[in-house]
């Protein structure tokens, strides 16, 4: 039987509430605590801040007597509004202050607003500064300065709000969409709360669906859909034991799924984009945008990044993501997570270093740039733009995440001896059209340390993506993470995951989001709709 839940709109918010505060640990909070001013529950801050820094806070009062609390609330409403970019990379908005820390000037005193989550258990008292974060949840918030409206819930960390809700029910006949008109229509992008990179995300939720948006423009808000997915196309599954949205508190609403969303995914960055000018003539502008992962991004990368440290170096994988899927982001986040992954002792890299192969040159900037954009440790990443010479010595300076085209890579064969890492990730982009037979030969050769490879006749354009790799081929100290959208199947059956349908042996991607679910949500276009033979 089905589990019966209340799903009226109070009902659902009453559910989700208990469900954030008896299940994953967060603090209920009543509308009351929280300073629609300085958007902010005050006494959840300051209450951190004495639980992890006692001495600092102690410095700051004696430092500025009965305003030491106005003052860190200036210094935290500073870093949010903080206008400045390097390098692309927007240095304000909640994720960077999160991830960094305040300054007092007067007194040089630093405060950390939040602590991540330790790689390893080597450091206890990183944990136990972890578990002292306070996770709290808000119904019915009362944002405005200006009048009484209010957002039916708001997930904060330590005081701060990152995640704003609003929730609607099919039953009484409003759903999904009806959220997100009342997101573009009611909610004032004046408000300080609905600014750029004051919270994380805005989630539009019904029991049916999840959509999106960081960026509230009022009609131009733009939401993007962060469903399971259902029969491979959009929607989500059905669900016997709840409602068909509860993922969105039961998996990605978690204190460890939060802060690895924070640690790893969230960016704020600044980007050139292309505006049309009622003349016709086409104007640059600089506009900043907050991305956070989709569903389909999120999951791929996490059950990746699992299997890799159960099993070790030494495996392949398909990953078929349709064009709208944000490939580059989720090769930008698989990447630099790969590089900080440990096995299951928790004491030793999976991976030395991640190669990043790509085919064309245009995709090479791109992955180039989004890479280099989520790159948080200066140094990590190397562009290999200078031939093979420059290959080589990024891998005996031991760079982390080396980013190269396929054209580039044979080059190296002649050239490098023992490599001082010997276990690598590689992530092929569009493994279908890249990788010729002599190529996916010399990459091996290259990365099996001059271990001999057999020799194998070139294919055909055809065939290519045979010589990826077979089994013969297969490295133990190497493994491949291919993306492509639409693999043939050859492709399938050299990197795919092995099932039984009857007595007959098929494959499949280790992970989908099919072109049907692109088309449904809206990325591509369905070119057959309009489609209507000569005769």
């Amino acid at each position: 039987m089905p589990v019966v839940t209340d799903t009226t709109e109070k009902g659902l918010e009453a559910h989700i509430t208990q469900h954030l505060s008896l299940v994953n640990g967060f603090e209920e909070r009543h509308f009351d605590q929280y300073n629609r001013t300085e958007c902010v529950d005050e006494e959840l801050l300051f209450k951190f801040l004495d639980d992890t820094q006692p001495k600092e806070v102690a410095k700051l009062k004696l430092s500025h007597g009965t305003n030491f609390r106005q003052r860190i609330l200036y210094l935290v409403n500073r870093k949010i509004k903080d206008e400045t970019v390097v390098n692309e990379k927007c240095l304000g908005g909640i994720i960077n202050l999160l991830r960094t820390e305040i300054t007092d000037g007067n007194t040089g005193i630093k405060l950390k607003l939040f602590y991540d989550k330790p790689v390893s258990t080597l450091n206890p008292k990183d944990a136990e500064l972890y578990e002292k974060n306070i996770f709290s949840v808000t119904r019915q918030v009362h944002f405005s300065t200006q009048s009484e409206k209010s957002l039916d819930l708001v997930v904060s960390i330590n005081g701060l709000p990152i995640i704003t809700f609003e929730l609607k029910n099919e039953l009484t006949r409003q759903n999904v969409k009806d959220a997100i008109k009342q997101y573009k229509t009611t909610r004032d992008t004046s408000e300080e709360l609905f600014r750029l990179a004051r919270c994380l995300v805005h989630f539009a939720v019904d029991t049916e669906q999840v959509w999106m948006c960081t960026h509230l423009k009022g009609e131009n808000s733009y939401f993007l859909p962060f469903n399971k997915g259902h029969n491979n196309g959009a929607g989500n599954p059905p669900n016997k034991s709840g409602i068909k949205t509860d993922y969105l508190w039961k998996d990605i609403l978690t204190k460890e799924s939060i802060t690895n969303i924070i640690q790893n995914y969230v960016q704020l960055i600044e980007e050139e984009s292309e505006k049309i000018l009622p003349d016709g003539k086409i104007k640059k502008e600089k506009v900043k945008k907050m991305i956070f992962p989709r569903y389909h991004q999120i999951d791929s990368v996490r059950n990746l990044l699992a299997d890799a440290k159960d099993n070790g170096a030494g495996k392949r994988y398909l990953i078929q993501h349709s064009a709208g899927s944000g490939k580059s982001n989720s090769i930008s986040w698989l990447a630099h997570q790969l590089v900080g992954l440990f096995d299951k002792t928790n004491t030793t890299a999976v991976f030395d270093s991640v190669i990043v192969v790509t085919d064309r040159i245009v995709l090479d900037s791109q992955i180039q740039r989004n890479i280099k954009q989520f790159e948080q440790v200066a140094g990590l990443v190397e562009h290999i733009d200078k031939g093979s010479k420059h290959l080589k010595e990024a891998l005996e300076e031991g760079k982390k995440i080396i980013i190269t085209t396929i054209q580039k890579f044979p080059y190296i064969v002649n050239e490098i001896g023992d490599l001082p890492g010997n276990k690598f990730a590689i992530i092929i982009d569009e493994a279908h059209s890249s990788q010729s037979g002599n190529t996916a030969g010399k990459m091996n050769v290259t990365l099996s340390n001059g271990e001999d490879v057999e020799n194998e006749e070139e294919w055909t354009d055809e065939d290519e993506i045979v010589e990826i790799i077979k089994g013969r081929k297969m490295l133990t100290n190497a493994s491949y993470f291919a993306f492509t959208a639409t693999p043939k199947p050859k492709t399938l059956e050299l990197f795919g995951v092995t099932f039984k349908e009857g007595e007959k042996e098929k494959f499949r991607a280790f992970h989908l989001y099919s072109m049907k679910q692109a088309i449904q949500e809206h990325f591509i276009e369905d070119v057959l709709k309009y489609y209507s033979t000569y005769h």
